[in-house]
């Protein structure tokens, strides 16, 4: 098969390899499609925390949506024709000698796990969050269900209610999701935060109640006129150490950061000398699979509902080369690999 590596050097390449094994507990997926995020950027640029520069050539992408081909002898859960959410390919000496793997779905072939056929509790993590699609979503939209369920599980470990207040830095795809789903939880005081007036147009669809440029006004003076006594939450949505210490003076007491992603940098200084005495930073660096899946039923409860429209993230349909509304992509897959 084909797939996407990037090398130790930084240059990336189409490698022919062979296609990842299929145990008993497993089933083989064809690549339909795969979404482009942050973490690949990182990725690219030997910037992504637990996966240091030695470890390269990596195979890249963790946002699949691929064909149930071939299942395991002991596989209940899938069937040859399923589309699934998250098919990976694991690091295998023996078949991919001096590569690691970045989860790997931008290859042509990928593998699933079936929690039924480990014991309770048993199976690998990302089996939970491998979900079998209905036929009514299109597989090259679906996937954008990959961060729906990320931001949404995140929400709920977070612990955000309707009558909380929040300021979200950022309105690329994962920020504008998450203002989308802070309003479907019932979430009202969404400020949005950007530097550019077409994104803040997109918060302000989206749910949020008031957008402020950072490049054109005091972000922390128009915040405190809003809510004088700070906001509930600052939500860091570019994953940029930044935010925490911009986010210090606006929060309330016992106010919280939320620092969602895996930033550049694995250091940071906070200066909490203009905060309230009593504070929280929270970092969601990978959300947990089975979190994740859990979240599975209410997007595609909204999405059959009519209230989140998977293209309304995507902005240019087209079966080969798809690109969202920010840096987002979707690499849909035929015979080759765009």
């Amino acid at each position: 098969m084909k797939t996407f590596v990037v090398n130790k050097d930084g240059s990336t390449e189409i490698r022919e390899v062979p296609r990842p094994r299929c145990g008993s507990r497993q089933a083989l997926v064809k690549t339909i499609a795969c979404g482009m995020c942050g973490t690949d950027v990182k990725l690219l640029h030997h910037a992504f925390k637990g996966i240091p520069q030695s470890v390269y050539p990596i195979m890249l992408g963790h946002e699949g949506v691929g064909e149930v081909v071939e299942v395991g002898s002991e596989v209940t859960s899938f069937r040859p024709g399923d589309k699934v959410l998250l098919p990976f390919v694991d690091p295998d000496p023996e078949l991919y000698p001096g590569m690691s793997s970045a989860w790997g779905a931008l290859s042509e072939y990928a593998i699933v796990c079936d929690p039924a056929a480990w014991p309770q509790g048993e199976a690998p993590a990302c089996a939970y969050a491998q979900t079998v699609l209905t036929s009514d979503v299109d597989p090259v939209d679906a996937v954008m269900i990959v961060t729906f369920r990320e931001v949404l599980s995140s929400i709920r470990y977070f612990g955000i209610k309707p009558e909380d207040s929040i300021v979200v830095f950022g309105c690329g795809p994962v920020g504008l999701t998450y203002i989308k789903f802070l309003k479907l939880c019932g979430v009202k005081e969404i400020t949005a935060i950007d530097i550019i007036d077409e994104k803040l147009e997109s918060a302000k669809k989206n749910g949020a109640a008031h957008v402020i440029n950072s490049q054109k006004e005091n972000a922390e003076e128009t915040v405190l006129k809003l809510y004088p006594q700070g906001v509930d939450y600052v939500l860091d949505a570019i994953g940029a150490p930044f935010v925490v210490n911009a986010a210090m003076p606006l929060i309330k007491d016992r106010g919280t950061v939320l620092c969602y992603g895996v930033p550049a940098s694995e250091q940071i200084t906070i200066d909490f000398s203009r905060a309230d005495y009593n504070w929280r930073v929270i970092y969601q660096q990978m959300p947990r699979k089975e979190e994740e899946g859990a979240a599975h039923e209410q997007v595609m409860e909204w999405i059959r509902s009519g209230q989140l429209v998977l293209r309304d993230f995507i902005s240019k349909p087209s079966r080969s080369f798809w690109t969202a509304k920010s840096p987002k992509k979707v690499l849909s897959f035929s015979n080759k690999i765009y």
